[in-house]
């Protein structure tokens, strides 16, 4: 008998539990020896050094406040369900797919069940019961069919899917800008750690100074590569599943060039770009945003977005 190494996906919730536990303390030792330990006093103290101090402990704090917000927003965003009452357009209706569940003992023949379609056409999920729009995957986490998946993240203890990338997306920028912060504002710290240490100094503030700093470069590192490869699979209009899935070279359907690919997750308006917000224009114009229905670009040959 196989191995279903699914069976324990359901453990991953349990795991992004203690990984958002895991978040909140890498935010409270950086911010204690950000700010209490080192730029506080110093602001406190004036001086030459005061306006220095103050620059980081702004950056510090907007950062702060653009990161847990993203985070936030990727934790508790619907990724995007496939809605009950939804169905294959008219132009896909010659799909063999039963007309009712199947079951392990059913004697339907597995091969009329739809697959994954270059053409994008919808699939059946016989764990859900129900059709799967173009992009869209089970999860065996959640354990629903989840728009435009691109992986589960046991770090926001969600799915990351077409209602919730750009958060994500903005997750990662704003994680990599506050963790680059706090590596260059505690590097002189850092330095003065390996060397002659006051008799006043506080015990407990040399060690939150020196795992803030490696905490803080330890992320920004692995961050920065995670989010250079999410900025191209967004540049091929790609999610991270699809990318393992696609077996040729050949240019992707739903690759629209690079401009467009961006605004179906970032939307046109650039006022919103940077924030977890969504232009109520956009959300009716580009149907992509939506999670149910993707332009190819044999439908745009000619046209205007």
């Amino acid at each position: 008998m196989a191995w279903n190494v699914f069976k324990f996906c359901t453990g991953l919730k349990a795991v992004g539990s203690i990984m958002v536990l895991v978040v909140l303390g890498v935010v409270g030792v950086s911010y204690y020896a950000v700010v209490i330990t080192n730029y506080g006093p110093e602001l406190a103290r004036g001086g030459s050094d005061a306006f220095t101090a103050f620059l980081v402990l702004f950056l510090f704090h907007a950062l702060l406040a653009m990161l847990l917000w993203c985070y936030f927003s990727v934790v508790f965003t619907d990724p995007g369900g496939v809605p009950p009452s939804w169905r294959p357009s008219s132009s896909e209706e010659d799909l063999e797919v039963p007309s009712l569940p199947l079951t392990q003992n059913s004697s339907h023949d597995s091969a009329k069940i739809p697959t994954m379609s270059q053409s994008g056409r919808a699939r059946y999920c016989r764990k859900c019961s129900q059709y799967k729009p173009p992009r869209c995957h089970h999860c065996s986490v959640c354990g629903r069919c989840i728009l435009k998946m691109d992986h589960h993240c046991v770090w926001v203890v969600n799915c990351v899917g077409a209602c919730n990338y750009k958060y994500f997306l903005l997750f990662l920028f704003y994680t990599l800008l506050e963790t680059s912060v706090v590596t260059v504002s505690l590097l002189p710290a850092f330095i003065a750690f390996f060397g002659d240490v006051e008799e006043t100094a506080i015990p407990g503030s040399l060690v939150a100074t020196f795992l803030g700093f490696v905490l803080n470069m330890a992320f920004a590192l692995s961050v920065l590569g995670f989010l250079i490869m999410h900025i191209s699979l967004v540049g091929g209009n790609t999610t991270t599943i699809e990318a393992y899935e696609k077996k040729t070279s050949t240019r992707w359907l739903f690759d629209l060039g690079w401009k467009r690919n961006f605004e179906q997750v970032f939307g046109t308006r650039k006022l919103y770009w940077f924030l977890p917000l969504y232009d109520k224009e956009d959300l009716r114009k580009i149907t992509a945003l939506n999670g149910l229905d993707y332009p190819m670009r044999s439908d745009l040959e000619g046209q205007e977005y």
